[in-house]
């Protein structure tokens, strides 16, 4: 292969940083020379045209607003007697795909459709096409989807169009697949993880981008001509130019410039880069997690003032050295040369200080009483730590395992060339746990040290039973039971209800609401006869006799009447009656005369409510008493089938509740969303296990929702983590972001909930947790090949189990890789 530096290549600079976004920039559209649109996760779509006292410069001109949750692909309509001076095309985690006029900055077309969050979004002969989580591919004509077909197994992460005219559509079934209309012509197989970003590159083929830490470039014919391999973590996304040049952009926090396979620059950022694209003039604009786009450019010229230059440096610098680790441990958080002031207690102790961007070692001289400088501390590539020492011998691998109740940290030391069963046995023996963990230690030691793959010793015998030791995969003849472990939140079991009701106050409301019909002659027919004022004070009496409810029935008529009431009154007096028949659906018997009254004649009584109460304008009131009332239906399991038949009807009309000024329906619908999780983890419905975990994550990445709600949206999510099937799934709903966030809250709730729902909600025999990502930048057995640095486990036990986290961990890595 030829040498880098042997290649003629002019490095690119910063050009220009646009600032604006307040959160991730998430998607880049190079809008001809028009301009540049991006994405993110402030919900907006930012455009940029140049600045016409500073070409080298780029200034805010519009701001669309529109999404609910956090955007990603955005593609440009070129301008046309339509769009006079183009639109923009974005989607969103919404499930949205909106349309925008670039001249007034309006929605001109909302696109419903998508059941989960909107991938790609492409141009085809003035047509649309978006790519979901779904699965499905969709094409929009005049604002109308036309076409909508099933492309993979599994969620579809980007979709292009070939100037041929057929698209290419990436999954996360790790394939590309191109389609010429509905019928997919070719498939093309060879990464080994999801495929997230695609691109053309003119004459030659398509370029691919993957979680597995590759690019390659496929010809038509699917022959893959070419693979780069250098980035360390997932690569987000590829692009390339008529120079030659390809450029890719990765979690590892870097842009890559590749030429003729051979990555001739790395871009450094201070956060993850979601996008890159080239513009026309071969500049290249970057999206990065801290919210600010940037352009490089190879033009002297162009470059960005040397003050605002170094002004990046520094900022590049602060955040390398906050997530520099010196012999494990993070830079910023050594203490400073004033800790040297204390004695040491021993001689021999050693301390490492920070000096500059440094740690050094100090060793504490009892006889001279000073600390004597050792030297510097270095960690080794990708700060690996390498041949860790325990006892005074160098092991492979040396596992930090803290037990808790106050006991000290115990060591788990491992060399590769060991027999795993062995260690483990003679571990947990030398240490006194219960043999019964054998097999979960088995499994961490062989995934986190690579050895995924072990060939068993047939020769070794087992010390406790003299036979063969377990084989995963293999029969078990062991008549003993591993205990199942258990964790404080998830996964949630039983079903929340609302169960406290002030019938003394709706009865009120009911009179109040009675009496205005009766003195209005427009609606006096509206109003209660007596004797049905006399049935609901008798529904409320029983009602309230909770201590009865086993014995005292409701009759047919009682629930007939609050169907009649609820169908029949006008939408703003409806909530009391809805409220009562919310605490109906916890009475044993009335759950069961409401069901089949609600069915009778052809019609369901309670799908034909949700749709009066969602029908705008929309009250708090009525949101509030319905989506409780949905919540306590699931108490009875009679119910259960008509809530997952009804699930995604339920779930789209009541969608907007996450986002009300009104914390109890926030908590309600949090509620109604937790509860479905467990009804569909259950069932084994992955559909609607996608729909709520969409559904959740819209909730939990709401940072100024009320506390509780997002708490039981956090133990939904993991719930669906640990026992549901969506593991996949939560790859592509970005839930690492969620995670980094919710554990950096203020508000201790929140913080524990997603150390349970994102980090702790997964047994050890599925969950391992390396601090370094899974890539490797060498074939293996090479110079320099990734060595994976010992893990850092805690164990907590717990009742009869345990629950583990990963206390050192990149917190970029994606929450699946957590699975």
């Amino acid at each position: 292969m030829e040498n880098p530096m042997e290649i003629d290549f002019n490095e690119f600079k910063l050009r220009c940083q646009l600032r604006g976004h307040e959160d991730d920039v998430r998607g880049i559209c190079i809008c001809g020379t028009e301009g540049i649109a991006t994405s993110s996760r402030d919900r907006t779509v930012r455009f940029w045209s140049l600045d016409p006292s500073d070409k080298r410069k780029f200034l805010l001109s519009k701001i669309l607003l529109g999404h609910t949750s956090f955007v990603g692909p955005v593609a440009w309509i070129p301008p046309n007697e339509q769009y006079l001076e183009g639109g923009i095309v974005s989607g969103g985690m919404d499930t949205l795909v909106l349309i925008w006029d670039l001249r007034t900055g309006e929605k001109v077309h909302t696109l419903r459709g998508h059941k989960l969050q909107v991938t790609g979004v492409t141009l085809v002969d003035g047509d649309i096409v978006s790519s979901s989580v779904d699965c499905t591919l969709k094409l929009w004509r005049n604002g109308e989807a036309v076409e909508s077909w099933e492309a993979h197994t599994t969620a579809i992460q980007t979709v292009i169009k070939l100037p041929s005219g057929e698209l290419v559509t990436g999954s996360s079934d790790t394939t590309l697949k191109l389609w010429k209309g509905k019928t997919c012509l070719r498939t093309f197989s060879g990464h080994t993880d999801t495929v997230r970003g695609l691109a053309m590159m003119a004459d030659l083929g398509i370029l691919s981008a993957s979680h597995d830490g590759s690019i390659r470039l496929w010809a038509l014919s699917g022959e893959v001509l070419m693979e780069m391999v250098g980035h360390t973590s997932i690569v987000y996304s590829v692009d390339s130019h008529s120079s030659g040049l390809i450029l890719s952009a990765s979690e590892d926090c870097s842009a890559k410039i590749w030429k003729d396979g051979v990555c001739v620059q790395t871009i450094e950022h201070p956060g993850c880069v979601w996008d890159a694209k080239f513009l026309e003039n071969g500049d290249i604009v970057t999206a990065c997690s801290d919210g600010i786009v940037r352009v490089w450019t190879r033009h002297h010229d162009n470059i960005v003032d040397a003050s605002e230059h170094e002004a990046f440096l520094a900022h590049l610098s602060e955040y390398k050295i906050s997530r520099k680790r010196v012999g494990g441990l993070k830079l910023d958080e050594l203490p400073g040369l004033e800790t040297l002031q204390i004695p040491g207690t021993k001689d021999g102790q050693t301390k490492i200080v920070r000096e500059g961007d440094n740690g050094v070692a100090y060793s504490w001289n009892m006889r001279e009483v000073k600390w004597d400088k050792i030297g510097e501390v270095v960690d080794g590539p990708d700060d690996a730590i390498k041949r860790p020492i325990h006892n005074g011998v160098e092991y492979d691998y040396v596992f930090d395992v803290d037990v808790g109740d106050g006991e000290p940290v115990r060591k788990l030391p491992y060399n590769r060339s060991d027999n795993p069963y062995d260690t483990a046995d003679k571990w947990l023996l030398r240490e006194n746990l219960p043999i019964s963990y054998r097999q979960q230690i088995v499994e961490f030691i062989l995934v986190n040290s690579g050895q995924k793959n072990f060939n068993f010793n047939p020769s070794f015998r087992d010390p406790y039973t003299g036979s063969n030791a377990y084989v995963p995969g293999e029969p078990s003849y062991t008549s003993g039971n591993k205990p199942k472990p258990t964790f404080k939140h998830i996964p949630k079991k039983g079903m929340l209800v609302f169960d406290a009701a002030q019938f003394d106050g709706i009865l009120k409301k009911l009179t109040e609401f009675n009496n205005a019909f009766l003195l209005d002659p427009d609606q006096k027919n509206l109003s209660l006869t007596e004797g049905e004022i006399a049935r609901l004070n008798a529904v409320v009496k029983v009602l309230k006799d909770t201590s009865h409810y086993h014995s005292i029935s409701l009759a047919d008529i009682d629930i007939a009447l609050l169907l009649k009431l609820i169908n029949r009154w006008p939408v703003a007096m409806i909530f009391p009656v809805i409220d009562i028949l919310r605490i109906v659906a916890l009475h044993p018997d009335g759950a069961n005369l409401l069901l089949k009254h609600a069915q009778s004649d052809g019609k369901d009584s309670l799908i034909e409510m949700i749709q009066k109460v969602t029908a705008g304008p929309v009250l708090p009131a009525n949101l509030l008493t319905s989506v409780r009332t949905l919540t306590n239906l699931f108490k009875n399991s009679f119910y259960h089938n008509w809530l997952q038949g009804h699930r995604s009807e339920i779930l789209d009309a009541f969608s907007s509740c996450y986002s009300s000024t009104n914390k109890f329906v926030q908590l309600a619908y949090s509620s109604l969303i937790l509860n479905y999780t467990v009804l569909l983890i259950e069932k084994k419905d992955e559909e609607g296990q996608s729909q709520v975990l969409s559904a959740a994550l819209e909730i939990a990445e709401e940072e100024n929702l009320e506390v509780d709600s997002r708490f039981r949206a956090l133990v939904a999510i993991g719930s669906l983590m640990l026992e549901g099937l969506v593991k996949k799934i939560a790859v592509d709903f970005d839930v690492a972001s969620l995670a980094k966030k919710a554990k950096t809250s203020k508000d201790s709730k929140i913080a524990e909930a997603v150390k349970h729902s994102c980090e702790d909600g997964h047994t050890m025999s599925n969950v391992i947790w390396s601090s370094q990502p899974k890539y490797m930048t060498q074939p293996l057995g090479s110079p320099g090949a990734y060595e994976q640095e010992p893990f850092k486990v805690y164990f907590q036990w717990l009742d009869s189990g345990y629950m583990m986290k990963h206390m050192d961990m990149n917190e970029t890595i994606e929450l699946a890789k957590f699975l």
